[in-house]
């Protein structure tokens, strides 16, 4: 794979979840719609990193709005706060990437739009590091689905903002596809 394609460095996986690949176009939009109508369930996302691209994506698939329940593009600490309900204290002490702001972003989310299962992504696009010295590359994503434990995933990126954007997009697709058990049309098992 080559740098274009955004790779997750070697240590792209947290204890939280198993790291899915983030190669090529990864799971499509579309399987993802497909599964949630066939099992009932409402979707949101909580993006900051992606500003509403992973939403973005699923509304592109024609009957998205079966399924999609929202979208909260929550860029600012004020907005994570006042939106989704995270806390302004965690935020103040530890900054908006870290596994327990990217849980906490999707529990808003999902109790936000009253949705079955919701994604969450926050992390460092680049160029260069954060305020706080958080490398560009460090994505956490969230899942908080509806009677289940939220789990996150830690992923590190390598390419140009725009290349870690796309994909952290495509990792958030691949995350809720394992939420809603889609087979993962890269690797032949269930996601």
């Amino acid at each position: 794979m080559s740098t274009a394609d955004a790779a997750p460095a070697a240590d792209g996986a947290s204890a939280a979840a198993p790291a899915p690949a983030v190669t090529g176009a990864g799971v499509e939009p579309a399987e993802v719609i497909a599964a949630a109508r066939r099992q009932g369930l409402w979707l949101a996302t909580a993006e900051s990193l992606t500003a509403g691209a992973v939403v973005a994506r699923l509304v592109d698939v024609p009957g998205a709005s079966a399924v999609i329940a929202g979208g909260a593009a929550t860029y600012s600490y004020a907005a994570k706060s006042r939106v989704l309900g995270v806390d302004a204290d965690l935020l103040a002490r530890t900054g908006a990437v870290t596994a327990e702001v990217a849980a906490a972003m999707a529990e808003g989310a999902q109790r936000l739009y009253d949705a079955d299962l919701a994604v969450s992504t926050t992390g460092v696009a680049g160029p260069g590091p954060d305020e706080r010295g958080t490398p560009e590359g460090t994505v956490f994503l969230g899942l908080a689905r509806r009677g289940a434990e939220t789990r996150t995933q830690e992923l590190h990126l390598r390419g140009t903002r725009a290349e870690i954007r796309a994909a952290s997009v495509r990792a958030a697709l691949a995350l809720l596809a394992e939420g809603l058990l889609v087979e993962d049309p890269a690797d032949g098992h269930e996601a």
